[in-house]
């Protein structure tokens, strides 16, 4: 399956929110479901997020890099009591992910608006 595209929204009447926010930041699928499932789990480390999602622990981590790229994920170090740390990731709020998908949005939009605008059959493009 190809990455999920924004343009992928065009046609579709009541899109998903987790199809929305796939398309709207070009992530998979499965970067949507570890977003929603650390709304739901605030401060997991990885290994707990492998474990509900069902997945591998690298996969896990490398979704968690693309969310944190897209700041839709924020990373604490823990420190444990046995020495070292752990990280705890957790989910933005869901109020401040709508806001970024609507800015996110309006700027693609608007970047149609001007293909449309700056279309001239003339000009052979």
């Amino acid at each position: 399956m190809s990455d999920p595209e924004i343009e992928d929204l065009v046609g579709d009447v009541s899109p998903s929110f987790e199809h929305v926010l796939s398309c709207v930041f070009g992530v998979r699928d499965h970067e949507s479901r570890t977003y929603l499932t650390l709304l739901d789990h605030p401060g997991s480390t990885v290994a707990e997020l492998a474990e509900t999602l069902d997945r591998d622990r690298s996969n896990v981590n490398r979704s968690l890099s693309t969310l944190r790229e897209k700041g839709l994920v924020e990373r604490r170090r823990r420190l444990l009591d046995s020495g070292g740390y752990v990280y705890q990731y957790t989910a933005i709020p869901v109020p401040e992910a709508k806001e970024r998908l609507h800015d996110a949005l309006d700027e693609w939009v608007e970047g149609v608006h001007a293909a449309i605008d700056g279309f001239d059959p003339d000009d052979g493009e």
